[in-house]
């Protein structure tokens, strides 16, 4: 998935409502920018309760542990 956003005079930028329903982002919710090799990265800031569940249909293995999987 691809979105394109613009950046306004006050430097802000809007989420996709496509992506706010994918991670269920809500308004008021905290979010954390990071700098991931080189690609500014928006992390949901969220509760132990929150997160309980939260990666279960992602691949969260690094990417040296995926290179001890593949032949």
């Amino acid at each position: 998935m691809s979105t394109t956003v613009t950046v306004s005079p006050k430097y802000q930028v809007v989420i996709s409502q496509e992506l706010r329903d994918l991670f269920h982002i809500k308004p008021g919710q905290r979010m954390q920018w990071m700098n991931h090799d080189g690609m500014l990265v928006l992390v949901p800031l969220l509760s132990i309760d929150e997160l309980r569940g939260y990666l279960k249909d992602y691949d969260i293995r690094l990417i040296r542990d995926k290179e001890k999987f593949e032949p």
